[in-house]
This record gives C-alpha cells, structure tokens and sequence, in this order.
C-alpha cells in the first residue's frame, strides 16, 4: 500500500512539474511572440515617421530655394503649389507622428517631439514666417538632421538594436546643400 501511495505521489508530482513547466514555457513563448510583434510594428512607424519627416524636409528646401532666395527657374512649380505640397508633407508627418506617439517609448516619444520642433522651425523659415540669412537656414537645416540621428538612436534603443547612429566613433558629417546665392556682378 506505501509503495503505491509513493507511486501515486511520485506521478502526481511529475504530472504536476510538467504542467507548471509547460506553463511557464508557453507563457514565455507569448511574451517574446507579442514583443516581436510590437517591435515590428514600431520598426514600420519609426521608419515611416522619419521618411515623412525628410520629406517635408524636402518641401521646405525646395520653397526656400525657389523662392525665399528669389532663384526662379523656368521649370519651377508656382509658389502656391510648392506651398500646398509643403502643407500635405507636414500633414502626413503629423499623422505617422501619431502612431509614433501610441507604439513609441518615452524616449522615442521625447526625441519625436524635439524632432518635430526642430522641423518645423526650419519650415517656418522656408515659409518666411521667420526671418533670417542663409547661414540660419544652414544651421535650422542641421539641427533637423542632428534630431533625425537623435530620433534614430532613440529608436534603436527602443528596439534593442546595439549601437548608436552619432557618437565618438564616427567623422564630423554634413548635410549636402546646394552653396548660397552668390551676388552678380554688374
């Protein structure tokens, strides 16, 4: 009779490890698979984000360029369109910033909102809502591209992904611009 009691428990005791086991398993699995499923997702809105943020960047060169500089070219849009296709690229931005905001962590979150500031203000300026020389549109246009990189390192971080796009390893870089309008000559 012991020895069956002791078989008994024996097999309870196995019956109940593998059952625990097999939770915590599974458990597990759906963690990891939920986890990769959101960083999916987030990878697509951070990718997403920063294209519409270049390109509305884009836009507000191609204003600045033709129009706040006065270099007119015979193939240029008027400026009303170029205006109209600046706010749709800055509409569009808004809304990937949305998803940003709801898939993002805080730091992504933060550096997002910075980013968006630092757009808007070189948008500003293309617009001529905001004076100012051709060296503070070069120093707008940087920091834009500073924040992307910043919006970048956030978001790998938020990923899990190692390394770092600025930082002590990499060469001084700029932007490549066209040069600044030089004067004619009589």
């Amino acid at each position: 009779m012991v020895s069956q009691l002791v078989t008994i428990g024996a097999v309870l005791l196995g019956a109940t490890a593998t059952y625990f086991a097999t939770y915590l398993l599974t458990r597990q699995r759906n963690q990891y698979e939920l986890a990769t499923r959101w960083d999916g997702k987030k990878l697509d809105a951070y990718e997403n984000y920063v294209d519409k943020v270049r390109a509305s960047v884009s836009a507000a060169l191609v204003l600045y360029e033709g129009y706040r500089r006065q270099e007119l070219r015979a193939e240029a849009l008027p400026e009303q369109e170029l205006r109209a296709a600046l706010s749709e690229a800055v509409r569009v931005r808004s809304r990937a910033f949305e998803r940003v905001m709801l898939l993002g962590g805080e730091d992504v979150v933060e550096t997002a909102h910075d980013l968006n500031a630092t757009a808007e203000g070189l948008i500003w300026r293309a617009r001529g809502e905001v004076a100012g020389s051709h060296d503070d549109w070069l120093t707008d246009f940087r920091a834009v591209f500073q924040s992307i990189n910043a919006f970048h390192d956030a978001a790998r971080k938020d990923l899990g992904v190692r390394g770092s796009v600025t930082g002590g390893g990499r060469p001084e870089r700029d932007v490549l611009l066209p040069p600044p309008p030089q004067p004619e000559l009589s």
